[in-house]
This record gives structure tokens, C-alpha cells and sequence, in this order.
């Protein structure tokens, strides 16, 4: 929902790699690629340990907004006290944080080790390899999925060239950089040997694939290739940017039975006046016809979004036009978050961050309690209709899962009574008899 990154930490204990993880899908991959380089090094990972006890620390850090940089920041303070302690003999730390500002915490922070950055995080397997064996990897992409066995994560680029007011990204990752076709083709074929069925299609900006390697759109024959991946039942597309938006895309999305009728595509706001004040690229008229010329070509499509509350110049009148087209366009998934003034962007250089904290979050909260009386209109909709759902995970009174609908973490679930058995990672029929605000009940 936030367009936040991921934060985790690892422990080694007598060979065992205790690693945490929380945040954002597109991090989770490179701490998934990191773990498989550490298993392949002898060592034994484990995810989400209720009480770490290993000698080496690693903290893969976000350096996007304020409140993932106050995590993260507060996160290497707690281990840079376990070490002053003597309870860590080694602290690392990698990621987004220590690339935007690495100067400024090597000063600060002598406690750490080393500092990795966001590309160069596989410097800590070298330095790991000391005090286990050696090992060779020869596909780049193998990792160790924390997710449900069924369903992966998968980037398809980095960076971002869009260069958007308010966004740190590009300061952080760079230019935009597709991953060769062959390469992701490869990956999916290995995944699904793995056992996915499900990709979770994620990058920066999903819809930029293709224009640095090919010199051309190629999002629509990528996920028309993946499509045909024997034994991907399931593709769901994240963070597609509306500017330019590829329309041989909706023809994919329409004729392939395994591609789902779902796209996240952050918007952000809806005047003229923020989408300029935004460096967007795009009017509001424009924007409002892309929305209708995607429902018109994807019947049925589930649209998530993300807005952008409280940015500079953000007047009153602007955001209760706001709510007037959350309003009347409905979207099926909304998430919003308020205004951090970032070093190094467009606005921080040339606006002044001139409204309260109070007022941005008092926008976002009204903006969504708007939206919770929409989803929940949306999903009454649902209910006396059989549909398809993926079981994810086994609870006390339920069986839980999705439809294509629903993206991991993010979106609603399915919740099945326990009248019959299910098994995970498999799909079934699901008559919806109830709903709420958020998740349906079958």
C-alpha cells in the first residue's frame, strides 16, 4: 500500500542464519538472493525467529521516507548496542539507507563493520565465506522463497527514470534498468519448477520495461511469454505508471486466461494542478481516460492505486476535488500516505514543505475512511458468486485465501469455514456467502 522498502536483519548462531524480514516486495527479492548465497555457503536460514541469539548481524536498510528511515536507523542503534555489549562479534548493514547516505553513517556509526549498498550486498557473502565453505552459483536469479512456496515475487527491473517530485528513488537505484527477456523467462521456468504458480510482477515502473535494452515498449511480449510458462496459473502486475501507459498491455491482460484481471497503478492525485505541482507528466483529463480505456478494454479489472496526500501546494481545494474523484471513479484498491520531504528531490529543492504533519494525516485518514465505505460497497457486490481463490495459509477457524483480486499483504482475503479440507497453494471454487469492509467469507 506504502510506497515503502524493505527492512530485515539476520543472525548466525553456531551456522544457522536467524533473518527477520518486514517491508516491500522489491527488497524482499535481493534479501531472497542473499539468503540462497548463504545456504549455498553452508549456512542454515531462518525467517522471523521470535528470539535471535547469533554473534553476526545484518541489517538491510530503507532509505525511501521518513518513518523507513527512522526504522532502520533505529534498528542498527539496537544492534550497535548488542555489539558495544559483546553479544555481536560482527554488524553489517546493506541496502537503501547505507547508499543514499553511507558517508554520513560510516561517521556516525562506528559500531558497523562494513556498509553495503543496494547493489553491492553479495560482498557479504565474500565476507562470510571466511568462516564456512565456498560455493558457485551459476543462475544469478536462484534464491530461497520466505514467501508461501506457491507464489513468488518477481522483479523484473531497477531503478526509475520518471523523476516524479516527491520520489527519492531515482537518487537511490539510478536509471531504469530492464532485466533481459531470456533472463526472466528462465526465472520463471525455474520457479515454477519450484512449485510457484504465482508471480507477483513487480518493479520501480512496471510499464518502462524494455525501452533501455530493446529501445522499445516490451511489457506486453514479456508477460506474454511468461504466460506461457507451463505451470504459472496466475500473474498479477504491479506499479505500472500511467504517463505513456502501454496499451498493448490491456490486449494481454484480456485474452490471457492466466494473467489477472488486476493492475496496481499509482496515480497519486487527480487536479491539474498537483499532477504538474508533481512533475507527473500527465493532466487530469488524460489520466481520467486512461481509467475509463482500461475498464472498457479489461472488463472486470480490479484497479489498485496509491495517492499522495499533503504534497507542497496541496490546497484545500485540491484535495476535496480529491475525494470527489476517489468518489465517483471507485477503485477497487486504494492506498494513500502523506507528504515526506525528502532530500535531493524536485520538491525538496524547489518547494517549500508548507503544510502541517497534522493536516497530511488528517487528509489521509479521511481520504481513507472515504474509500473503506467504497471497498465495502464493492464487496457486497460479491457475495452469492462462485469464485476462483488460492488457499494461502491454514488457521484455527479458517482456511485462508485470494482471488485474483487480491495481491499478497496488501489487498483483502478469502476466509473458508472449515467444513471441508483444503491444501494449500491449490485452487478451488468458493461460493462468497458474506463480506466486509476488506475480506470475503466462503
Amino acid at each position: 500500500m506504502y510506497l515503502c522498502a524493505v527492512l530485515f536483519w539476520c543472525f548466525v548462531h553456531k551456522g544457522e542464519i536467524d533473518i527477520a524480514l518486514l517491508g516491500c516486495s522489491k527488497n524482499l527479492v535481493d534479501a531472497e538472493r542473499l539468503m540462497r548465497r548463504l545456504e549455498a555457503c553452508g549456512y542454515h536460514t531462518v525467517t522471523d525467529s521470535p528470539s535471535p541469539q547469533g554473534e553476526i548481524a545484518i541489517i538491510n536498510t530503507c532509505g525511501f521516507i521518513g518513518d523507513a528511515k527512522e526504522e532502520s536507523i533505529n534498528t542498527i542503534l539496537t544492534f550497535a548496542e548488542r555489539k558495544r555489549r559483546g553479544l555481536l562479534k560482527k554488524l553489517y548493514v546493506m541496502g537503501c539507507l547505507s547508499e543514499r547516505y553511507l558517508k554520513e553513517l560510516q561517521g556516525e556509526l562506528p559500531e558497523v563493520d562494513r556498509f553495503f549498498g543496494k547493489f553491492d550486498f553479495m560482498g557479504i557473502v565474500d565476507e562470510l565465506k571466511s568462516i564456512s565453505k565456498s560455493t558457485t552459483i551459476t543462475r544469478d536469479f536462484e534464491r530461497i522463497l520466505t514467501t508461501p512456496s506457491h507464489y513468488a515475487y518477481f522483479k523484473i527491473a531497477e531503478g526509475c527514470n520518471r523523476f516524479c517530485s516527491y520520489c527519492a528513488i531515482p537518487l537511490i537505484t539510478g536509471r531504469y534498468k530492464s532485466r533481459p527477456m531470456q533472463d526472466l523467462v528462465a526465472e520463471a521456468e525455474w520457479l515454477a519448477k519450484q512449485g510457484v504458480k504465482e508471480l507477483q510482477v513487480i518493479a520501480q515502473d512496471l510499464t518502462g520495461y524494455g525501452q533501455d535494452l530493446y529501445h522499445e515498449n516490451k511489457i506486453a511480449e514479456l508477460v506474454e511469454r511468461l504466460s506461457d510458462v507451463k505451470g504459472i496459473e496466475w500473474i498479477r502486475l504491479h506499479y505500472a505508471y500511467p504517463t505513456h501507459f502501454p496499451m498493448e498491455l490491456l490486449r494481454v491482460m484480456r485474452e490471457r486466461e492466466n494473467v489477472c484481471k488486476y493492475l496496481d497503478i499509482a496515480l497519486q492525485h487527480s487536479t491539474d494542478h498537483m499532477l504538474s505541482l508533481m512533475r507527473r507528466h500527465i493532466t487530469a483529463e488524460e489520466q481520467n481516460d486512461l481509467i475509463q480505456h482500461i475498464r472498457e478494454e479489461v472488463p472486470g479489472i480490479h484497479l489498485r492505486t496509491t495517492l499522495l496526500l499533503g504534497h507542497p501546494g496541496e490546497t484545500q481545494s485540491d484535495f476535496e476535488q480529491l475525494l470527489e474523484w476517489v468518489s465517483r471513479m471507485r477503485f477497487e484498491r486504494l492506498g494513500a500516505f502523506a507528504y515526506s520531504d525528502e532530500e535531493g528531490t524536485y520538491a525538496h529543492e524547489h518547494y517549500k514543505d508548507d503544510i502541517p504533519q497534522q493536516v497530511k494525516e488528517q487528509r489521509v485518514e479521511q481520504l481513507m475512511t472515504l474509500q473503506e465505505t467504497i471497498a465495502a460497497e464493492l464487496n457486497q457486490q460479491k457475495v452469492g458468486k462462485t469464485m476462483r481463490v488460492i488457499i494461502d495459509r491454514e488457521e484455527p477457524d479458517y482456511f485462508v485465501g485470494r482471488t485474483e483480486f487480491d495481491s499478497p499483504e496488501v489487498d483483502g482475503e478469502v476466509l473458508i469455514k472449515k467444513t471441508e479440507t483444503y491444501q494449500t497453494g491449490e485452487f478451488y471454487n468458493v461460493k462468497i456467502q458474506q463480506a466486509d469492509t476488506f475480506d470475503l467469507y466462503g
